[in-house]
């Protein structure tokens, strides 16, 4: 039996398929601990894993202004760098390396940056994950840049140009960094080559790619030592039985569309809620709307029902369409419930 330590940031999107992971490495033996935000204490103890906090405390759970900060399409990446998690560097740091020296391996999510320096510092192995295929900035398959979504239209070019739009990437963000080769200068490791949030982000052990290989094929400018392991699912509930008010919906007409914007956007809703109600009602169809925390929309008819929350994989199977975010998590239960999706 060994001693892993899971780790990640962010939202439900990113926490639930770790917990789907730590889940198996239980039910092959082996002692999961988690470090991740304080807000997830209560889900992960009630799992019966062994929780340690990690700063930065996601406060944006509970900002909608900060939320629309980082879910901005062009300034919302250098946001959460600069303003989120480099500030919070030092103490991320902290935090992981004690629990770490009680661990035989780590298994990071994506955007944890102290775990390379803690990997390193203690001599572990340890292995990164890949939420997207858009993480490996693939010339042969490459990413639309928000920033600069004209870009795509030169992809046709080939590889060799392709590369040259990625190293404009690294070269706009490889400010962003300076934090982080600081600290690793400070704690006596190996200067870095490149950019660590591009070039060398990835475990050199094992990297995780933990969605289908219908969404992404390896390319031969991958992490040679990945391995796509296909979509993870957990979405919070151990039971099969949906809220009777939900249940009394679905066994009084047709199937409804769900629309939900996942665990990230929902908190920066806008207005989409509202447009979601008036094309339900245009097309006379029965709807569900997820709304997470937001206030219920006042205009409902007996045909609509607002919920805070439903898990997908009880829910999906009962949709006759999906409307969404467009969320890998999401993506990926509405493929497992076989429903037409519109993002």
């Amino acid at each position: 039996m060994s001693r892993i330590l899971i780790t990640t940031l962010g939202t439900l999107g990113d926490l639930h398929p770790m917990i789907a992971v730590a889940l198996e490495l239980r039910q092959r033996g082996h002692d999961v601990v988690f470090v991740t935000h304080e807000v997830y204490k209560p889900k992960l103890e009630a799992l019966k894993f062994e929780f340690h906090r990690m700063r930065p405390d996601f406060t944006a759970l509970n900002d909608p202004q900060e939320m629309a900060r980082m879910m901005d399409l062009k300034t919302g990446q250098e946001y959460m760098v600069r303003q989120w998690v480099n500030p919070n560097l030092r103490a991320m740091y902290t935090d992981l390396l004690e629990v770490a020296q009680g661990a035989d391996f780590i298994f990071s999510g994506e955007g944890v940056t102290a775990t390379p320096l803690v990997a390193e510092k203690l001599k572990m192995r340890w292995a990164s994950s890949a939420m997207v295929p858009m993480s490996f900035f693939s010339a042969y398959d490459p990413p639309i840049l928000a920033p600069f979504p004209a870009l795509a239209n030169l992809y046709k070019l080939g590889p060799t140009f392709n590369k040259g739009i990625i190293n404009f990437a690294k070269w706009v963000s490889n400010s962003w960094a300076d934090p982080v080769r600081q600290l690793r200068l400070e704690l006596e490791l190996s200067p870095l080559k490149g950019n660590p949030y591009i070039d060398s982000k990835f475990s050199p052990y094992l990297v995780v790619a933990l969605f289908s290989s219908v969404l992404g094929q390896p390319q031969p400018d991958w992490a040679p030592n990945t391995v796509v392991a296909g979509f993870t699912y957990y979405d919070g509930t151990q039971s099969a039985e949906l809220p009777e008010e939900v249940e009394r919906f679905l066994n009084a007409g047709e199937a409804p569309i769900v629309f939900t914007l996942g665990s990230a956007a929902v908190m920066d809703a806008g207005n989409f809620y509202q447009e979601s109600i008036e094309v339900a009602k245009l097309i006379n169809r029965r709807a569900i709307l997820l709304i997470g925390k937001n206030s219920p929309p006042q205009n409902l008819s007996n045909n609509i029902i607002a919920v805070n929350y439903l898990p997908y994989s009880q829910i999906f199977p009962h949709a006759c369409a999906i409307v969404h975010q467009g969320g890998i998590g999401t993506t990926a239960q509405a493929l497992r419930a076989g429903r037409p999706t519109l993002f």
